[in-house]
């Protein structure tokens, strides 16, 4: 029994006290956990756009002082009350939409938006008494999307936390928490293209690479890279990109060239970078009579979809996905078994890596667009 349950640990968190402002490693106090809530010791976090974009505040409800972070794997410290399929020394991922198990979306074969735990930006602190676990002399510091992983011990609720094999290492795997997992599922779990098929990603961030990388492992034949960076392109030749399209390289759509390029139009396509434009190109280049376009990008709240009902009714399916259509407890754990069979490469997301005392310079990174995941290591 591990000698700190039940007690407030004191540990250091990077806190975030105002919008865009450099985080500051600072002493907090995490609380114990309490019903169905489970203490994690975070080993490993990674930055995705996500934690950047809530801490820039620039399109959403500015929630601070909180603690970002959401990617990450870690091992769990101690369980609260009800919790019974984790315990103390278990290997997690925390995930930042839950699996409940008991509502309709849980059990229904086909979705993974709980009810009880689906991604809520907005709420700074946990379900159950609808205060924060985190403190600092009294004051209670906010959590972000029930995971807050920038901290050496946080508490989150236990169906947001995938039991993954202890064998696996967690300075890679926790990537697999959010951003890889959604751009992998995608492909795999809904495009699903067919082995010689041609797939079309918009979108060469890390998101766009994992789809295309789904991609690669389906055995698509051709898969295009569609992107406005062309520092981009070689890199996703890693990642089974077999050619690129720059829109800025056309006077003409590039819905228009790719069907150019395809005699017609791609088999299978994913859009993973949330501007309309492109959501729209990707469902309008996808070939008729059997097309699927999938659109995992989150565009602006207020941005509205058009293209003529004639694209539908020329079959073409237009799809959207959450987490990569992953239930998180169910399923994140066999993906971290892919990796250990080899079937899927995790070390080639991971460029670059800093100690927890240097996590602004990963948010440097991001900012310059240098690189895909700098995994932030939290012992050091």
């Amino acid at each position: 029994m591990s000698s700190t349950q039940g007690q407030t640990i004191r540990c250091k968190a990077a806190v975030a006290w105002e919008a865009g402002k450099p985080l500051v490693i600072e002493e907090v106090e995490v609380a114990p956990p309490q019903k169905m809530e489970v203490r994690v010791k975070i080993l490993f976090t990674s930055l995705c756009h996500t934690d950047v974009y809530f801490w820039e505040a620039k399109g959403q409800n500015p929630v601070f002082p909180r603690i970002l972070g959401h990617e990450a794997g870690g091992v769990v410290e101690s369980v609260g009350e009800g919790v019974t399929d984790l315990q103390p020394g278990d290997h997690v991922l925390p995930v930042f939409t839950g699996e409940c198990k008991e509502c309709d979306h849980c059990k229904s074969e086909e979705s993974n938006m709980c009810d009880l735990l689906r991604i809520n930006t907005d709420r700074g602190v946990m379900i159950h008494d609808q205060t924060s676990r985190f403190s600092i002399n009294g004051k209670p510091i906010f959590h972000f999307v029930g995971t807050s992983t920038f901290s050496e011990y946080t508490v989150i609720h236990v169906g947001c936390l995938a039991k993954i094999n202890p064998l696996a290492p967690l300075d890679k795997v926790c990537v697999l928490s959010c951003g890889i997992s959604t751009g992998l599922g995608a492909t795999l779990n809904v495009a699903k293209p067919k082995k010689g098929s041609s797939v079309a990603v918009f979108g060469l961030g890390a998101v766009g690479l994992a789809a295309a990388e789904g991609a690669r492992i389906a055995g698509a034949s051709r898969i295009i890279g569609v992107d406005l960076n062309a520092n981009r392109f070689e890199l996703a030749k890693k990642f089974g990109v077999t050619e690129f399209v720059n829109p800025k390289d056309y006077k003409k759509p590039v819905q228009e060239v790719i069907a150019e390029m395809t005699n017609g139009g791609v088999d299978r396509s994913v859009e993973c970078t949330g501007h309309i434009d492109a959501m729209i190109s990707a469902f309008e280049c996808v070939h008729d009579g059997w097309g699927v376009a999938v659109l995992v990008g989150v565009p602006h709240k207020d941005a509205v979809f058009k293209t003529s009902p004639l694209n539908l009714l020329n079959e073409r399916t237009l799809k959207g996905t959450f987490f990569g259509n992953y239930k998180p407890r169910s399923d994140i754990p066999s993906v971290v078994e892919q990796y250990m069979n080899k079937e899927l490469e995790v070390e080639k997301f991971i460029t670059h890596e800093v100690p927890f005392s240097e996590i602004n310079k990963a948010f440097d990174l991001m900012l310059k667009g240098e690189g895909i995941r700098c995994i932030i290591r939290m012992d050091a």
